[in-house]
């Protein structure tokens, strides 16, 4: 039998061969079997929404794509995925043959003490061959599921940059909430010290007219430096803010897309409809699961190759050729050479090395499977999170709007009644001090609201 024949045969004798990995079944997800939304359900089923279809800012979507072409992580992640496919090629190419083609000459000459003639030789041999050195027979697997493992790799490198992408735009759309909650109270902080000012530069003429006392000329004065020093917090937080959106966006964001002033009170973010019972198989879904189940499904690839260690391994050199000590001979008739090499290795001692390396593959499996199950339950404390949060939401801000409105209310009349002397001007400070609280606390609120529409988002795989 030729040598091409016997590697045609050996490849055949290849396609029957045992796979040692243990057969991989999807574990039970260690989570109830469905997000209980039962307060705030409304619709019949959970349909997958892409970013755009959520965010109705206009703005916002295009600082979004922005940071989708910018953004270093997202960057990196794609990176992977390239570099991971290039791994692949390298484990792939191990299933095939390597075929080198080799050409030497070579000329030598001899000195006349070592000839049997006494007088000097010059030689001249030239060969070209054809091989391939040292491919293994894979009869138990071992090349295959390391290509297998391989091959997860890429798939979980991609899950991965889909969960990059998927917290990216989580992340901007906070980002750019923020700021624009964070604009509204640099707002609120400044008409409230423009109000101070104006209200303590009525109260310095009554002083000095003998109409107000010193002390409340001072408590006066204490409003209006708390008020400034407000603002001065506020402005460093706003510039803050836009600092870290451009990190995130990963370029300078123009003025143009930056939240208006008014952006705090109109909803940038549709609002996700979600059926009361969300069966906890969507969590499935989300890239970092699935990156996880990636993960564990290469762990049993590694424990097949482990397996494979203890079996006895076939490779095959094997070349053909031809030689001359002539170059003009080098292809003439009955010059072509060949070899074949089969060689077997049986590990019978190896210090328990085979025994040690099968229980790190086992123990990475064991590993991997707890992983992924606390990704799952991750996954559906979030869910269970954010929809908790929101079946509150509507009623606390509708409960701080009321607040709000009695304490405008309590703090005109408080204002009043110090003016008519029937109260002191404690009073009033307190009711300034709750009215502004309650301000604060709204757009706090309602920054909140919109946070947890991105949030579900998140949280439920994305589209």
């Amino acid at each position: 039998m030729t040598p091409r024949a016997l590697l045609i045969a050996a490849a055949a004798l290849c396609a029957g061969c045992t796979n040692l990995a243990p057969r991989y079944e999807r574990p039970e997800a260690p989570v109830p079997a469905a997000l209980d939304n039962a307060a705030i359900g409304d619709a019949d089923t959970h349909t997958p929404l892409g970013w755009e279809a959520v965010v109705q800012s206009a703005p916002l979507r295009e600082v979004i794509a922005l940071a989708l072409q910018n953004n270093r992580d997202l960057r990196a992640a794609a990176l992977a995925i390239e570099r991971a496919q290039a791994q692949y090629g390298v484990s792939r190419a191990d299933r095939l043959p390597s075929v080198n083609g080799t050409a030497q000459g070579t000329r030598a000459r001899t000195a006349f003490d070592l000839t049997t003639t006494g007088r000097p030789q010059v030689t001249e041999q030239y060969v070209v061959q054809l091989g391939t050195s040292s491919y293994e027979l894979d009869f138990f697997g071992r090349v295959r599921n390391l290509n297998e493992a391989a091959w997860q790799e890429v798939l979980r490198t991609t899950d991965n940059r889909r969960s990059v992408q998927l917290s990216l735009v989580a992340e901007v759309a906070n980002a750019w909430l923020t700021l624009a909650a964070d604009q509204a109270r640099l707002a609120l902080a400044r008409e409230t010290l423009r109000s101070r000012e104006a209200s303590y530069a009525l109260t310095e003429r009554t002083h000095r007219l003998g109409a107000t006392s010193g002390l409340v000329l001072a408590q006066n004065q204490t409003t209006v430096e708390t008020a400034r020093a407000d603002v001065a917090a506020a402005t460093s937080q706003v510039a803050r803010d836009r600092n870290a959106l451009q990190l995130l966006v990963g370029s300078a964001v123009p003025p143009a897309l930056l939240p208006p002033a008014e952006q705090a009170a109109a909803p940038a973010l549709q609002l996700l409809a979600v059926p009361a019972q969300i069966p906890s198989s969507v969590l499935l879904s989300r890239p970092d699961v699935m990156a996880a189940e990636r993960s564990l499904q290469a762990s049993y690839a590694n424990i097949g190759a482990a397996r494979a260690a203890f079996f006895p391994s076939i490779t095959l050199t094997a070349s053909v050729g031809t030689g001359s000590n002539e170059l003009s001979g080098l292809f003439g008739n009955g010059n072509a050479t060949w070899s074949f090499i089969p060689q077997i290795r049986l590990p019978i001692f190896d210090g328990g090395r085979n025994q040690a390396n099968l229980e790190v593959a086992e123990a990475n499996q064991r590993i991997a499977l707890a992983q992924y199950e606390k990704v799952i339950q991750t996954a559906f404390r979030e869910a269970a999170d954010a929809l908790a949060e929101r079946a509150t939401l509507a009623d606390r801000i509708a409960a701080q709007s009321a607040l709000l409105t009695a304490t405008e209310r309590v703090h005109a009349l408080s204002e009043a009644r110090f003016k008519v002397g029937a109260d002191s001007y404690l009073a009033v400070l307190d009711a300034q001090r709750s009215l502004y609280a309650a301000q604060q606390t709204l757009l706090s609120l309602q920054l909140a609201e919109q946070v947890n529409r991105i949030t579900l988002y998140k949280v439920l795989g994305g589209g």
